[in-house]
């Protein structure tokens, strides 16, 4: 007779496998674990599972109007807390709503849908979202609205349905209508409302060959609820916005009224994948941003990308000058290394004659040549970043060589780190070049190739290999960052250890003189050292620590741009031009060039 049965999920009942069923009614029972069965709700007592034409009950006149607007559930729904499992179980039902009793969906069965959508929306059930034991539950119920209000029938060529926490409208559209727009102003929480804005340009609706629909929902509270399920610092700083267009249709212009309006955190528009469940702004571009919204030119996809919003980072500094620092420290760091590896192509005979020097500048032109192809690197990754067009698969790319070249120009001071320790340390221990070639070239090149490659390995397939919005390591779902770090940060430490035997050991060499002059000749040795060493051994990275400690300081995040941006210049400065060595092998050079010219005169 269409009777639905219900397991009650109370403790007395554990390890009993009787229902309790009512003919022609059903019962939602409400206790001690308040939890309700999704599975038992959607087994028909008549016919195939899967035939919904029996969920409700299609024998009885009451249960006739349940299955057209889904009204007898509302009341025992709306009551039950909205805590994780029913949560879970709720967004199980509309799930399956939406795939088996979406067909005729009028303003009845869409009002109905609405409010238990509603319910578990709710600004106040936020909280609870971070312990459903799904972790996509928020993904699946924003695939199931969609999916559900894309079916909407228009009355009147026109339908909005609005609930607190969610609202729907609908209108009909053909290539003869102006630009069509979809106004929302809805609840975020208790102290305000938030507004968004769904424009379907004039030339998109050229392209229609016929009368159609364009469904718009909106969600103030769903973009909080996605981010309880992730672990990124960035937070949605809007309404989550969902378009159903026809397939004609493919770009739509939406504006963002920003929920926390923060003068140096920068905006960025994207949409929501529903295959890979995760924010992708690749989907949109932005068109305009102030401080108090946001507005985005995004396209819609059917199966990939029906949904939009703006993401913000708390810990962005958005400064002109960290920006102009940037460009101009990499266009002078990557000139000075290519001046730099061009003078030691010309001096490299006259400055390589011991073993000592000849290892030492190795170890310089592996230095300079990681960081320069480093710093084009870095231009190339920010570019594939900002331009969506291009593929997936060429930031894949680009960070795994970024990741490798940086790798290697930190390996490569550490290998200079640790030559400096043999010539200090180990004066009578003498090594050959053939030997120091293959170490050099297992350190240098070799341990960065091994982590690069375990990096992408393990991470990439599992869409864990990049950030969102760069090309560029990610930390916060798969800690990818952590292979760069540690290394870098262990070598760093290493160096520091080296630029403390060097400090010692210059000052032991004057121990005893006890002449002011001398004191003060020391002390500009010492002095010397350690700015040599500096560049030379990455430990200007160290200041990347203070940037961690305090996000928020101008002033080390400055002093971290101006050291890192001009580390070539740096480089060549202290690594070349200051060697007293290779400036007499370059005069040398030059007068000899010279003598040539003039010979040839």
């Amino acid at each position: 007779n269409g009777a639905i049965c219900i397991r009650p999920c109370s403790p007395s009942f554990h390890g009993e496998t009787s229902f309790i069923c009512e003919d022609r009614k059903w019962q939602m029972f409400t206790d001690a674990c308040a939890s309700l069965d999704v599975q038992s709700l959607f087994q028909p007592a008549h016919g195939k599972p899967g035939d919904g034409t029996k969920y409700f009950g299609a024998d009885d006149h009451g249960n006739r109007n349940c299955q057209a607007d889904f009204s007898c559930i509302i009341p025992d729904i709306l009551s039950s807390p909205a805590i994780p499992g029913n949560i879970a179980d709720i967004v199980e039902l509309l799930k399956k709503i939406s795939l088996l009793l979406s067909e005729n969906v009028n303003r009845g069965k869409m009002q109905s849908y609405s409010r238990i959508a509603n319910h578990i929306l709710n600004s106040s059930t936020i909280s609870n979202w971070a312990f459903v034991k799904d972790r996509n539950a928020s993904s699946v119920l924003l695939d199931s609205v969609n999916l559900f209000a894309g079916k909407l029938l228009l009355r009147n060529g026109s339908e909005s349905i609005q609930e607190h926490f969610i609202s729907t409208k609908g209108y009909s559209i053909h290539k003869n209508t102006s630009a069509k727009s979809f106004d929302f102003n809805m609840e975020f929480n208790s102290t305000g409302n938030i507004t968004g804005n769904v424009v379907i340009p004039e030339e998109e609706l050229l392209k229609l060959p016929k009368t159609s629909k364009a469904i718009s929902i909106a969600f103030p509270t769903l973009g909080a609820i996605l981010e309880t399920n992730r672990l990124d610092p960035v937070f949605v700083n809007g309404m989550v916005l969902s378009v159903s267009l026809p397939e004609e249709l493919r770009h739509v212009l939406l504006t963002f009224e920003k929920v926390n309006k923060l003068e140096n955190a920068q905006a960025q528009c994207v949409g929501w994948h529903s295959a890979e469940r995760h924010w992708d702004n690749r989907a949109c571009k932005m068109k305009s941003d102030n401080i108090s919204s946001v507005v985005c030119i995004c396209r819609h996809h059917r199966r990939t990308f029906k949904s939009f919003s703006i993401l913000m980072s708390p810990n962005t500094l958005r400064n002109a000058v960290l920006d102009y620092i940037t460009r101009v420290g990499l266009g002078l760091s990557i000139f000075s290394l290519i001046v730099c590896l061009a003078i030691e192509a010309v001096v490299w005979h006259h400055v390589t004659k011991t073993e000592i020097t000849y290892m030492r500048h190795f170890c310089l032109v592996n230095i300079a040549t990681s960081l320069l192809i480093a710093d084009l690197l870095f231009i190339l990754a920010a570019f594939f970043a900002h331009n969506t067009a291009l593929n997936y698969q060429l930031c894949v790319a680009a960070t795994f060589f970024l990741h490798f070249f940086y790798l290697a120009l930190f390996f490569w001071m550490f290998t200079l780190g640790l030559l400096i320790l043999y010539g200090l340390l180990l004066i009578f221990f003498k090594i050959t070049r053939s030997v120091f070639m293959v170490a050099a070239f297992s350190i240098g090149y070799g341990c960065p190739l091994v982590i690069s490659i375990l990096t992408v390995a393990i991470t990439e397939p599992k869409n864990g290999y990049l950030r969102i919005g760069a090309c560029w390591l990610n930390w916060y779902e798969t800690k990818a960052l952590l292979a760069f770090v540690i290394p870098a940060l262990s070598i760093i430490l290493v160096n520091m250890v080296v630029v403390v035997v060097v400090v010692v050991k210059t000052g032991r060499s004057s121990v005893g003189e006890g002449c002011k002059s001398q004191d003060l000749s020391n002390m500009i040795r010492i002095s010397k050292n350690v700015a040599l060493l500096t560049p030379l051994l990455g430990l200007t990275w160290g200041f990347g620590l203070a940037t961690i400690l305090d996000s928020h300081s101008m002033a080390f995040h400055v002093t971290f741009a101006l050291l890192n941006a001009f580390q070539g210049f740096f480089i060549l400065l202290f690594g070349t031009l200051l060697d007293r060595k290779t400036r007499e092998a370059l005069r040398m050079s030059c007068l000899s060039s010279k003598r040539k010219c003039s010979l040839a005169k």
